[in-house]
C-alpha cells in the first residue's frame, strides 16, 4: 500500500461536503494525506501543485494543460467526482502520463432512474390525464390518446452509452419491447443488453417513447431531426436527458406544438429556452431544468466512487473507471 499526496480542486469550498461525507474522507485520508481545503484555479497557478499525486476534481475544476502540469510534477492521477472530464482534460494530460478517472458512471444512476420514471409516465399519458383532470375536474367527458399503459410498450434508446445502458437494465423487468441504435453496438452486443439493435430511422418509426442517450458530439449534432421526428407515430414521446444539441429544437418544436408528438426534455438548445419559448406552456410537453442528473444526497455516490479509485490507486490496483484519452472523440 502506497501513501499518497492528494488535493482537492474544484469551483469552490461549498462542493466538498455535498460530494463528501464524513466517512468518504475519513477513507481518503486512510490512504493520503489530503491538503486542508479546496484549491481553486488561482491557487493552481500559484504552484499549489506541486507535492500533489492525486488530484480530486469537480466541477469548476482548472483545466489540466501543459502551463497547470508543468507546476505538478509529481501529479499521477486525476480523479473526477464529477460525470465528463472534458472540460478540464487537454491532450498535455496524458502527454504527462497522468491517469484520468470520473465518477461518471455513479452519475448516470439517477439519470437512468429519472429516464425510468418519465417512459412510464409516457406510456401511461399521466401528464396528460393530470392536465385534462385538473381541466374538467371530473372523471369522463375527456380522453388521452392510445396507448395508456406499459404492457406492450415499445421504447426505442438511442445511444448505448453508460446511461443507456442503465436505461436498458431498468426496463428489462417491465413488459416492454426494447430497440436500440447505436453504431458502436452490432446486433449480439444489443441482444446481450436485452435490445434489437436497428437503424435510427427503423427506431423512430417503432417506438412509442424514444429517450436519447448518446454523447454531445459533431456527429451526433441534431441527429434527431425532421425526417425522424416524422416518422415516429402520432402521440408518440420523445425524452431527452443527454444534450438538447442532439434534437432539432425548431422540428420538435412544430411537432409538439401541432399535437402530434410529446416531449419530455430535461436540456434543450438553447439552455434555458428563452422565457416566451412556446414548449413551456405547449401540452404534451414537460419541460425539467436539467435535473437528471446527481442532486442532493445523490452526489455523495460520486465521492464515494472517488474515493475507491484513490483506494485502489494506493493499493496498487486497476483504476475500476479509468479514462483514456482515445475515448474522448466517443464519449460524453
Amino acid at each position: 500500500m502506497t501513501r499518497l499526496r492528494a488535493a482537492f480542486a474544484m469551483r469552490d469550498a461549498a462542493l466538498l461536503p455535498d460530494l463528501f461525507d464524513d466517512a468518504a474522507l475519513a477513507r481518503l485520508r486512510g490512504v493520503a494525506d489530503v491538503a486542508p481545503g479546496v484549491l481553486t484555479a488561482a491557487d493552481v497557478a500559484g504552484g499549489a501543485l506541486r507535492d500533489v499525486e492525486v488530484l480530486l476534481t469537480g466541477w469548476g475544476a482548472p483545466r489540466l494543460d501543459a502551463d497547470l502540469l508543468r507546476g505538478a510534477p509529481r501529479l499521477r492521477a486525476v480523479v473526477h467526482a464529477a460525470g465528463s472530464v472534458k472540460p478540464i482534460v487537454t491532450p498535455a494530460t496524458w502527454e504527462h502520463g497522468v491517469r484520468v478517472t470520473s465518477a461518471a458512471a455513479a452519475n448516470a444512476r439517477p439519470v437512468a432512474e429519472y429516464t425510468l420514471a418519465m417512459v412510464l409516465l409516457a406510456g401511461k399519458r399521466v401528464l396528460e390525464s393530470a392536465d385534462a383532470f385538473g381541466a374538467h375536474r371530473a372523471f369522463g367527458g375527456w380522453s388521452v390518446p392510445d396507448p395508456r399503459g406499459n404492457h406492450g410498450l415499445t421504447v426505442g434508446v438511442v445511444g448505448a452509452s453508460r446511461i443507456g445502458r442503465q436505461v436498458l437494465r431498468l426496463l428489462a423487468p417491465f413488459d416492454v419491447e426494447l430497440l436500440l441504435h447505436d453504431p458502436w453496438v452490432d446486433a449480439a452486443g444489443a441482444r446481450a443488453l436485452g435490445a434489437a439493435s436497428v437503424a435510427l430511422d427503423d427506431l423512430a418509426r417503432g417506438s412509442d417513447v424514444v429517450t436519447v442517450h448518446a454523447p454531445d458530439l459533431p456527429a451526433t449534432y441534431r441527429m434527431i431531426g425532421p425526417h425522424q421526428l416524422a416518422l415516429m407515430p402520432d402521440a408518440a414521446t420523445l425524452v431527452n436527458t443527454a444534450r438538447g444539441r442532439l434534437v432539432d429544437t425548431p422540428a420538435l418544436t412544430r411537432e409538439v406544438v401541432s399535437g402530434r408528438l410529446r416531449a419530455v426534455l430535461d436540456v434543450t438548445d438553447p439552455e434555458p429556452l428563452p422565457p416566451d419559448h412556446p414548449l413551456y406552456d405547449a401540452p404534451g410537453a414537460l419541460l425539467t431544468p436539467h435535473v437528471a442528473g446527481s442532486l442532493g444526497n445523490e452526489l455523495r455516490r460520486l465521492g464515494d466512487l472517488a474515493v475507491r479509485e484513490v483506494e485502489r490507486l494506493a493499493a496498487g490496483a486497476e483504476l475500476e473507471h479509468e479514462v483514456r484519452a482515445e475515448q474522448l472523440g466517443t464519449t460524453a
